[in-house]
């Protein structure tokens, strides 16, 4: 009985790995996440093979009286994924990823008092995308990151993103 599961399940995932699908030479467009991310990053994808891609996304973060009448909060970061794409229904995919990422970040305080530093952070990615008939790519992906010495609570962030791109 294992073996007739096990070669069900290997049958199953060499159907769907073996699907045609379509993935744009170079996608360029924003992923705008939720408050506990960075909100918004410029976001670059680049096609590397048939099944995976590159994604590079520079998220930045200006934000006044955030913790605090008076307090600014300013953060930079560069995240770096690869990413292996399965499709589910023609212009439909799914997806997964690991990577890494820099970034720094700076609070200034109401009586000038000032902290900064900067952090690295390694990171996953799973999410869905859409493809439509036009140069638009349109994806809902989540994306959780470990590391950042200083500045994750706990050493972990988390992000659920809307990206929207144009193909090309």
């Amino acid at each position: 009985m294992k073996k007739i599961i096990v070669s069900a399940v290997l049958l199953l995932g060499f159907v769907i790995c073996s699907q045609a699908q379509k993935i744009s030479q170079n996608a360029l467009g924003i992923r705008i996440g939720d408050n506990s991310g960075f909100g918004g990053e410029i976001s670059c994808q680049r096609k590397l093979a048939q099944k995976n891609r590159l994604e590079f996304d520079l998220g930045w973060r200006n934000r006044s009286n955030y913790y605090g009448e008076g307090v600014t909060d300013n953060a930079v970061k560069l995240t770096g994924l690869y990413q292996w794409i399965w499709n589910i229904d023609k212009g439909f995919n799914w997806y997964a990823g690991v990577g890494a990422g820099l970034g720094s970040w700076n609070h200034e305080y109401k009586n000038n008092y000032k902290e900064n530093g900067s952090f690295a952070f390694v990171a996953g990615d799973i999410g869905v995308e859409y493809h439509f008939d036009i140069p638009l790519l349109v994806s809902l992906d989540f994306r959780p990151e470990f590391g950042g010495n200083t500045y994750y609570s706990n050493h972990y962030g988390s992000d659920i993103a809307l990206g929207v791109r144009y193909l090309f």
